[in-house]
């Protein structure tokens, strides 16, 4: 019996390292579903705060490239991981830059032996924005299922504003009638301890330490900024403080919410809702069709958004592997929170004994 079409194709996709020069990033920029977690500039970010080391290949039929994938390696218990990307990165999504034609899961036939077999690694996982269910299945990974919330671009910015939840649109009116101005912030050090004091503030109300240091928060800014791709917002209050802050990015029809931070005494001027509903048509303007807000979160719905899975597929060749990855998620959630209770905790400590003295 003849092969199928779906089957030949299967045979001929591949994945081949490649060492990425500036005419190999400038061709990347023809593929409609590129995200800002798959530029230079992000995959840079990550590789320096997590000590891991990017690995990019073409995604071949035959001879003819069709598309691209983004991953970085690096060891944790003494195992090669492949990840595109890996829990604690801040990065949603990374996965495959396809020819629209190319269905996600014949790239993914090919990676369990460019992962195992070429790189040597014990265990690989991706998250793609546009993968189905369907996908990891027919490629025999097993899957991972978060959530977070898209808010759709392609309508009018009246229906867009319509469609929020009553109370959200109640308190951008009244950030505008109270005086809240949104500006564009440089990338300078003022913006950036601006913003990680406010982070500061809001991760002590609920008793935690934020999730990420100072130092990352510049090496951000500094890889991604110069790309055009991020942009930084503040607010100000009727007498010129800067009471809120957020960061946010974006590339072709995908912007995102990075981080948003404000001052607990001027919530009553509601600048959150201000700068988020400002992000939203600045982005629209830009050619954005989707807004996603990061993680779960319900409170997020208010801004005309709908729940969406966040996939991620993953398989290791030794059983014992995924679940080792699971128990060092929960292992850093509990060493975190210790933390913020340790400092807190100290913090208090020196507060009472300063007191007495």
């Amino acid at each position: 019996m003849a092969p199928s079409t779906c089957e030949q194709s299967r045979a001929m996709l591949s994945l081949h390292q490649v060492s990425p020069n500036p005419e190999w990033w400038n061709r990347l920029e023809q593929f409609s579903d590129r995200l800002t977690f798959q530029t230079e500039g992000w995959i840079k970010f990550i590789a320096e705060t997590q000590h891991a080391t990017p690995v990019f290949a073409e995604v071949r039929d035959g001879s003819s490239v069709i598309g691209c994938f983004h991953s970085l390696t690096f060891k944790r218990f003494g195992c090669k991981i492949l990840a595109s990307p890996f829990p604690g990165w801040a990065t949603e999504y990374m996965g495959f830059n396809l020819q629209p034609a190319v269905p996600r899961w014949l790239a993914l036939q090919p990676l369990e032996h460019f992962a195992f077999r070429e790189l040597g690694c014990m265990y690989f996982e991706v998250a793609d924005r546009l993968f189905t269910m369907d996908d990891g299945l027919r490629a025999g990974l097993e899957p991972r299922i978060s959530s977070s919330y898209e808010t759709d671009l392609n309508r009018p910015e009246m229906q867009i504003f319509q469609a929020m939840k009553a109370p959200c649109r109640t308190c951008i009116r009244k950030a505008q009638r109270c005086g809240v101005v949104i500006e564009e912030a440089a990338a300078d050090e003022a913006f950036i301890t601006e913003y990680y004091d406010q982070l500061t503030e809001v991760f002590q109300r609920q008793g935690l330490l934020p999730t990420y240091s100072l130092q990352t928060l510049r090496k951000f800014v500094q890889h991604l900024y110069p790309s055009g791709n991020l942009v930084l917002f503040r607010a100000r209050n009727d007498e010129g403080k800067c009471i809120a802050t957020g960061i946010y990015h974006g590339v072709n029809k995908f912007a995102q919410l990075w981080g948003n931070a404000s001052l607990r005494d001027y919530l009553f001027l509601r600048p959150n809702e201000a700068l988020h509903w400002h992000a939203l048509r600045y982005w629209k303007a830009r050619g954005a069709e989707w807004f996603d807000w990061g993680g779960d979160g319900s409170y997020k719905a208010k801004y005309a958004s709908r729940k969406v899975d966040v996939i991620r597929f993953s398989k290791s060749r030794v059983p014992f592997l995924s679940k080792l990855r699971d128990q060092a998620k929960k292992a850093y959630v509990q060493q975190y929170r210790w933390r913020s209770w340790w400092r807190n905790s100290t913090a208090r400590t020196l507060i009472s004994f300063n007191g007495r003295g």
